[in-house]
């Protein structure tokens, strides 16, 4: 396994829709693209099925997958080259670096896909929608940027729920049983590898979609109080 890896993160470096820390990029994707259309990233985008399933949708959209796992991101980003499908891209850094690599309002959609819910308290500064997060989305979305989740974690869920209400966001949609919807959004019908995996056990597919329009107040340490004490009110 090793090995393999070694091996794909060698390939990797071959391909041209790869960029791996690249420098002063921001600002410069339509150069990359070739064209000025609306640019979406999905976030911790492992095998990158949601950057492939959405370019093959949109073909008057970019899509850039960003995840720090190079091996993974290589299967993703071989089946684009493979397909010819030049309007995706995949970006190899942290997503806590997002924001050296997208100028202010660059980016007009975000898709967070199956990320690892960190299920504990003391973790939750790691979920990808935590305030943390989400001051570095707005400083590159647009004003009327959309964040989605897709999550098989009813946690993760509700905990980007009082996120949005606290936080004084603008929940757009929600929906506690996807495939449930006769009238599924055909973006919502993408499956990603980790979606089969089911690890949550929910028999659920989650999703939100919302934006944030303006600056997030400095409440980050009553929301960990509030999630301690919720957590300990259900222990």
């Amino acid at each position: 396994m090793a090995q393999k890896k070694l091996l794909r993160f060698a390939q990797i470096k071959s391909l041209s829709n790869v960029l791996e820390y690249p420098t002063d990029i921001a600002g410069k994707w339509s150069a990359h693209f070739n064209n000025n259309h609306p640019i979406t990233l999905e976030l911790a985008c492992g095998r990158g099925e949601y950057t492939i399933g959405l370019s093959a949708l949109y073909a008057d959209k970019n899509f850039i997958g960003v995840d720090v796992k190079g091996n993974r991101m290589y299967l993703g980003a071989r089946r684009a080259s493979e397909q010819s499908l030049n309007n995706a891209a995949f970006l190899r850094t942290q997503i806590e670096m997002i924001e050296q690599y997208f100028k202010e309002g660059e980016v007009d959609e975000i898709w967070i896909t199956f990320p690892d819910p960190q299920l504990r308290t003391s973790k939750a500064k790691k979920r990808l929608t935590h305030p943390r997060f989400l001051r570095l989305y707005k400083k590159i979305l647009k004003p009327s940027g959309i964040i989605h989740l897709k999550t098989d974690s009813p946690q993760l869920f509700h905990f980007t729920k009082i996120v949005i209400e606290k936080y004084g966001l603008t929940l757009l949609k929600e929906n506690e049983d996807v495939y449930a919807d006769e009238n599924i959004d055909e973006r919502l019908k993408i499956k990603t590898h980790y979606e089969g995996l089911d690890i949550a056990k929910s028999n659920k597919i989650f999703y939100l979609s919302f934006s944030i329009e303006k600056e997030l107040p400095a409440i980050d340490e009553a929301l960990y109080e509030y999630l301690k004490e919720t957590e300990q009110n259900t222990a």
